[in-house]
């Protein structure tokens, strides 16, 4: 995608009309585009401007156009009703009111019908998602998240029509929500800004766990990378190492796995020798390597396995 086209479709986007695959295309194009992204910011602020702005009509205005449409119903003539119209009515099944009483009695009892139709329903459990005010994942997408300030968040939900919801991280239900968006197959970009919000909350085993499965398995490098930054605290705990000794040998972007190596000479476990070792044999990246190389020899170990 290129930059006039990215701009003239802007518009497009924020308003969430965009197929998934061109909103993925100009996702990785602003990621690597800074004109593009200064464009998109200021395109969210117009958009802010404009949800903000109230036109609030005087009352003058008001009267007159009430006067208008009132003269205009007055002089409006009956439509006359063509041949096919006719034909079309005659054809049509026609219901008629019941009387008063029985009228009262059906309105009472879709009321209770109603009543206890929703006190059956799953949402109306405590806990569940829509108790909360937030919508179920299962039934909801999310467009995209953005950061509001210094721990906050505000996540845009497709739903019939889009809702937005604002919280902070520490919420459980704003953190669900993020980590179903970090597994959206379809929109890379979204991926890419939640797990940037995802990983200042490690300490949390459901999020950590999320930046694992994302390192490991989202086929965007800038994901995994993401994700990386997010488990940069947590390279001793034995489960977040063994995930990182799999990417290294797995991953087919070089800068992740020069990424990987960073992270794990900063504790030097024993396991990391042989996979340090087995890399040195089979990578063809030259910067790969001599990390490798280095971390090695920082180890007092062989460049060579035997």
């Amino acid at each position: 995608m290129k930059c006039d086209e990215v701009r003239k479709t802007l518009p497009l986007f924020l308003y969430g009309e965009l197929s998934f695959e061109d909103e993925e295309r100009l996702e990785v194009h602003i990621d690597e585009c800074d004109a593009c992204r200064e464009s998109l910011a200021r395109e969210r602020e117009l958009f802010q401007s404009l949800d903000d702005a109230e036109l609030a009509p005087s009352p003058d205005l008001l009267e007159r156009c009430r006067s208008e449409f009132g003269e205009r119903l007055a002089n409006a003539q009956p439509e006359q009703a063509s041949f096919w119209n006719k034909l079309r009515d005659g054809f049509s099944i026609h219901f008629h009111f019941a009387p008063g009483f029985a009228q009262l009695a059906g309105a009472v009892a879709l009321l209770l019908i109603g009543f206890f139709g929703a006190r059956m329903t799953p949402g109306s459990f405590p806990g569940s998602f829509r108790a909360a005010g937030v919508a179920d994942p299962a039934t909801s997408r999310v467009r995209y998240v953005e950061p509001v300030g210094p721990g906050k968040v505000q996540i845009v939900l497709d739903e019939t029509t889009q809702r937005t919801l604002s919280g902070s991280l520490d919420d459980e239900n704003i953190r669900r929500l993020l980590m179903t968006a970090a597994k959206d197959p379809s929109d890379a970009g979204l991926r890419v800004e939640s797990v940037d919000l995802l990983k200042n909350q490690p300490q949390s085993t459901e999020v950590r766990r999320a930046l694992l499965y994302a390192v490991q398995h989202d086929p965007n490098a800038g994901v995994r990378l993401k994700a990386l930054d997010g488990l940069r605290d947590f390279a001793d705990d034995p489960e977040t190492q063994q995930a990182l000794l799999n990417v290294l040998l797995k991953d087919d972007c070089a800068g992740v796995r020069t990424q990987v190596i960073d992270l794990l000479v900063q504790h030097h476990a024993p396991s990391m020798v042989g996979v340090l070792q087995e890399v040195m044999g089979k990578e063809d990246n030259g910067y790969v390597r001599l990390r490798c190389q280095r971390a090695l020899h920082e180890m007092n170990a062989s460049a060579e396995s035997y």
